[in-house]
Order: structure tokens, then C-alpha cells, then sequence
């Protein structure tokens, strides 16, 4: 924890106890406070804190720890709660470096979060996730990292920028910014015992440190039981209050999901409003959340508030946001209470009804106020490898997104159905009559072809298929945010449009792009592995705000459209997914093919 923490504990031991004694005076003093004492689940009045060396040295009455230099705050009758900690993140699916990403979420109350990038890890490898611990590093941030477990995310399905096995696992967990393994996602490698995806695992049981997991498919009986046996400690998959209640049940810590564009919360809270069971294994995460959702509506804070929303009494969702989420990760001892010996991070809140942060402490510095940060971020410049990620083979033009028919007859073929706000996919089947001997979209049935194509190694390998959902009558959309590979998807109705929208993308480094009638109507430049911006986070909203009223002149309506049409690629979710070497059918795990005949 010596990385996260302004001194070890062993170190200013002595001095913690001399300040609570009364015989040396404390750093700093927090006055006339409300405090949530996530330990007991209840508000004790009226109370002080005493912080010194970046710790907590007492919690009750600290009259007696004030001196001549001590800095007084007077909490007037604030709620005082630990710092929140999102135990599941991909910084990168906010499009922010984590310098910026810091620097929107930390006045939102966001002390800590554990981040599995496996998103650039994709695409860079292990030297891409060495970027981000070296961008967390000049934030006050605790950006404690889960080593990506699954790159590719699937083996044999897709093309990713990379590959990691277990010594490359062995290597990393003798980081000690690295406290975890990201969600491992082979579930079909674990139940089927894997030798090594099992070495994957074993390897962070070895050195002490958390498994974090993935289990997306609804079989809460032997195949659950035969993931949590091998030491994964949490999930983020669950839809519905069952799966997370089995997943509590069975001693795995329940991740309630609410992000941008994936909104669990309202279905898997009943797990604990419709039922009496201790929440002590309940946890809530954003998994994914834009800029412009930061800027506007809040991080953790605003996650916090939904709890409440759907049922959750507000002390219960506060102990989800922090000593529930420490417990996970085996760092309770440090991080998520406000208690004598911890890390002395703290939100204060106007009142347990509105929820606004109003001053964060992190190691016992004040670091945001009124919505406003208090520090300076070191600048960090991504290396040349890092900005230079788009190898396409060849040239891409309108011929390119030709889907020859077999037959000029009609055809049965394989459709992916999105659905708004959720992860899952449906596999539907639609007849469809040829065109000049090819496959056509077709808007008045929603049907819309989508194309990958492998941009890391220009293999010139592509592969299409249909998609619907998404409700758009003219253009195309493109992106390199194209989980978990990341190479380059296009999605639109007619190939002029969807040249455009992959060649504006080629010229940018990556980023996400709208166009209609051969014109771009938003684009989010993503030059950092294709997936991530290094400027201001304002601006980057901007630009997503931008994208998605784009999204809407071309009639698409759902929330967060190009989160959901990201996930068209990801092979470890079901029903049916496209990568860039075919149709996969991710029940079974198996190719399959375009024509249903």
C-alpha cells in the first residue's frame, strides 16, 4: 500500500498515537462534523478528526490534538463519509488519459479506483499499461491497477495488438501499483479448466493479490460454483437481482453496474430491496462512463445518488462505494473508512439527501473544493508508440464493404440485435433479397451492415455481417473503441458513407465518427491507441456531446449509441458478436456462419 499511501503505517505509527494522546499536535483538524461510519452502518454527530503524516489519528474529540500550526476545518455540520472507491473501471472508455480522467472524477468524490486497462493492453500490451500507471502517477488519484487478464479477450476469436500469458502475470504482479487481475472474461477457460487460464489466475493467488471477474452468462448453479472456486472474488455482469444475488450468496462480491450507456441499477438493486440479506458483498462501479456523463451528472457521487433512487437506504450505498469495495481488494486495513490508522481520505457532503461534494481530502491534503480541483497535474506525454496504432492493409473504399451474395435468390441470414442501454445481444434471423448480386442494408427493417477490419499488424483480414437496433435511416458511424481488440468497426447504410467514416478515422489515429451524405457530422479524435484523448476533459465532452446529437440526426435515439455499437465486436458476451475473423455465436463459442442457410 506504500505507493498509495503518504507513509507507511509502520513508519508514523508512533506519531499517530502521540497525536491522538493529545501530546503532539495533529496536521490538520476537521471541526463540528457528521461522520458515516461505514464500520457500523450509522451517522455519530458531533464528531472531530485528527490527521497527521496523511493519516487518521483520531476520531472523537481532537481538542486536545490542536496546535499553533494545525489547519482547523470547520465541517459545520457536514456529513463526512471515506472516499469513494469504483471497483471496477476502464479508463479508457472515458476517452481521458487518467491524468484528466482524475481531474473530472476526484471533485466528484472519487478517491480511488481500480482500473483494468486492459483496453490499451489490447492494443500496446504490457508497454501500454506501464503508460497509464505513469500517467496515474502525477494525479492524487489512487489509481490501484488490475492487470488485463484476457488479451485477446477471447484467443482464436479476434486479432488484438497483443497477447498476455501468465508470465507476462507473474512479471506484473511485482508491481506494487498493481493490486489485482482484471476481469478474467474466458469463463469458458476456467469451466473448462484451461491449463492456462488457470495459470492466469494462479499466478495472482501466488502473489497475494485479488482476481477480479466476468461471469456474463445466466447459469447461477455448477458452472458459478466452478468460477468462484478457482478465487475470483467479484463481478460486474450481473442484469438481474438473481445473478447477483447467487453470485453474494456464493461469497463473490456483487459489482451493480451504472455507467454511461450500460444501466443495471434499477433491476439488480431488488437483490437487496426485495430481499432481507446483509450487503456486506454488494458493491456499486461505473465499468464505463463518458466525459461529458462526468462533467455533467458526476462520478461515484452521481451513481450514489441512483442507489438511493432505486431503494438502497443512503448509509448502505455509501458502505457499497467504500469499505465494501475495500474488503474486495483486501485493502480495508488502509482505504475505505474513516477510522484511526487510514488513509486519511475523505468526502465531505452538504446532507445525506442531495449528496453534493462539497471538499475531498486524499492523504489528508485537500484536493478538490466546490467542484473544483486543488492541485496542478505534472504534465505526461505519451511516447511516439503509443500515438501511431492505425496499420491498415491497403486501401479502404466504397468496394470494400461489398457483401457478395451466393444466389440472386432471397436469403436467410444471421442478424445482431443490440439492445438500448444493455450489454447482451440477441441473435435474430431476417430474409433478405440480394441487390446486383450483393447484401444491401436495408433501413426500413433496421438492418445495417457492419464491417471489421484488424488495424494493428495490417493482416488485411475484415469480416462483416448485419446489425439492428440502432434505428438510423441515412450515413454510417466508425470507431476504433471496438471492444476488446480494438480494431476498426464500421456501421452504416450505404458504402459511400462508411468509406468516409473509415478513412476520417485512419487520418485521425482513431476516435469515433457520424457521417451522412458525404459529410462528417461529429468526430471525438482518439489519437492515443486509438482510444483515448490527452487533452482537457472539457473538451473532450464537447466533442462526445457532439457525436451523439450527430448520432441523432441520423436517427438513432438511444443513450450512448456508440458504447453499445462498441460492443459489437466482443466475443465474451452473448448472443452473437462480429470480430474481425467472423460471426462468432458466444454460446457455444464457435464460428458461425453469415448465411443461416
Amino acid at each position: 500500500m506504500s505507493v498509495f499511501a503518504k507513509n507507511n503505517l509502520w513508519e508514523v505509527s508512533a506519531l499517530l498515537s502521540s497525536v491522538a494522546m493529545g501530546r503532539v499536535p495533529a496536521d490538520t483538524v476537521i471541526r463540528n462534523a457528521n461522520l458515516v461510519q461505514v464500520t457500523t452502518r450509522e451517522v455519530l454527530e458531533h464528531t472531530d478528526i485528527a490527521i497527521t503524516a496523511g493519516r487518521i489519528a483520531l476520531v472523537g474529540d481532537a481538542s486536545d490534538c490542536i496546535g499553533p500550526d494545525t489547519e482547523v476545518i470547520d465541517a459545520g455540520g457536514q456529513y463526512l463519509a471515506p472516499g469513494f472507491l469504483d471497483g471496477h473501471i476502464h479508463v479508457e472508455s472515458s476517452m481521458l488519459s487518467v491524468g484528466e480522467y482524475a481531474r473530472a472524477v476526484i471533485p466528484h468524490g472519487t478517491t480511488g479506483i481500480y482500473m483494468d486497462p486492459h483496453e490499451i493492453c489490447n492494443v500496446l500490451g504490457v508497454p501500454g499499461v506501464l503508460c497509464m500507471i505513469e500517467d496515474a502517477k502525477r494525479t492524487p488519484l489512487k489509481a490501484m491497477v488490475t492487470m488485463p487478464s484476457c488479451v485477446p479477450a477471447v484467443p482464436g476469436f479476434e486479432d488484438a495488438g497483443a497477447a498476455i500469458g501468465s508470465a507476462d502475470i507473474r512479471e506484473a504482479m511485482k508491481n506494487d501499483y498493481i493490486v489485482g487481475l482484471g476481469e478474467m472474461m474466458n469463463f469458458p477457460g476456467i469451466l473448462s479448466s484451461d491449463e492456462e487460464t488457470h495459470r492466469i489466475v494462479g499466478e495472482t493467488l501466488k502473489a497475494g493479490k485479488t482476481v477480479t471477474g466476468h461471469f456474463s452468462i445466466p447459469d447461477t448453479g455448477k458452472a458459478l460454483s466452478a468460477y468462484v472456486a478457482t478465487g475470483i472474488r467479484c463481478c460486474h455482469e450481473s442484469t438481474s437481482a438473481a445473478e447477483a444475488l447467487a453470485k453474494m450468496r456464493l461469497g463473490m462480491y456483487a459489482q451493480i453496474r451504472e455507467g454511461s450507456a450500460w444501466h443495471d441499477l434499477h433491476d439488480v438493486s431488488k437483490a437487496l430491496t426485495e430481499n432481507t440479506i446483509d450487503s456486506r458483498f454488494a458493491c456499486l462501479v461505473s465499468d464505463d462512463a463518458h466525459p461529458n456523463t462526468l462533467i455533467s451528472q458526476g462520478h461515484l457521487d452521481h451513481i450514489l445518488r441512483r442507489a438511493v433512487e432505486e431503494g438502497i437506504d443512503v448509509l448502505t450505498a455509501i458502505q457499497m462505494l467504500t469499505i465494501n469495495t475495500a474488503q474486495c481488494f483486501g485493502m480495508d486495513d488502509e482505504i475505505g473508512a474513516v477510522a484511526p490508522g487510514k488513509c486519511a481520505d475523505i468526502v465531505f457532503l452538504d446532507n445525506l439527501t442531495d449528496l453534493r461534494v462539497t471538499r475531498v481530502l486524499i492523504n489528508g491534503k485537500t484536493v478538490a473544493r466546490d467542484g473544483k480541483i486543488l492541485y496542478t497535474p505534472v504534465p505526461y506525454v505519451f511516447p511516439d508508440f503509443a500515438v501511431h496504432t492505425m496499420h491498415i492493409k491497403g486501401e479502404i473504399t466504397p468496394a470494400s464493404f461489398r457483401i457478395p451474395a451466393p444466389t440472386p435468390a432471397p436469403a436467410n441470414v444471421r442478424v445482431i440485435e443490440v439492445i438500448p442501454a444493455r450489454v447482451g445481444t440477441r441473435e435474430k434471423i431476417f430474409t433478405v433479397t440480394p441487390e446486383d448480386g450483393a447484401i444491401r442494408s436495408d433501413t426500413a427493417r433496421d438492418l445495417l451492415k457492419a464491417f471489421v477490419f484488424e488495424r494493428h499488424h495490417a493482416t488485411g483480414k475484415f469480416s462483416y455481417g448485419l446489425v439492428r437496433g440502432f434505428g438510423i435511416k441515412k450515413g454510417a458511424m466508425a470507431s476504433t473503441v471496438a471492444h476488446d481488440a480494438h480494431n476498426l468497426l464500421v456501421v452504416g447504410t450505404n458504402d459511400e458513407d462508411m468509406s468516409l467514416a473509415a478513412n476520417a478515422l485512419i487520418e485521425a489515429g482513431g476516435g469515433m465518427v457520424v457521417v451522412s451524405e458525404g459529410k462528417i457530422l461529429g468526430l471525438v479524435k482518439l489519437p492515443v491507441a486509438g482510444l483515448m484523448n490527452d487533452g482537457a476533459a472539457e473538451d473532450t465532452a464537447r466533442d462526445v456531446e457532439a457525436l451523439e446529437g450527430a448520432w441523432q440526426q441520423i436517427g438513432c435515439s438511444m443513450p450512448s449509441p456508440f458504447m453499445t455499437m462498441a460492443l459489437i465486436p466482443l466475443a465474451c458476451l452473448p448472443e452473437l458478436r462480429l470480430t474481425d475473423r467472423g460471426l462468432v455465436d458466444c454460446n457455444t463459442f464457435r464460428f458461425t456462419d453469415f448465411f443461416a442457410d
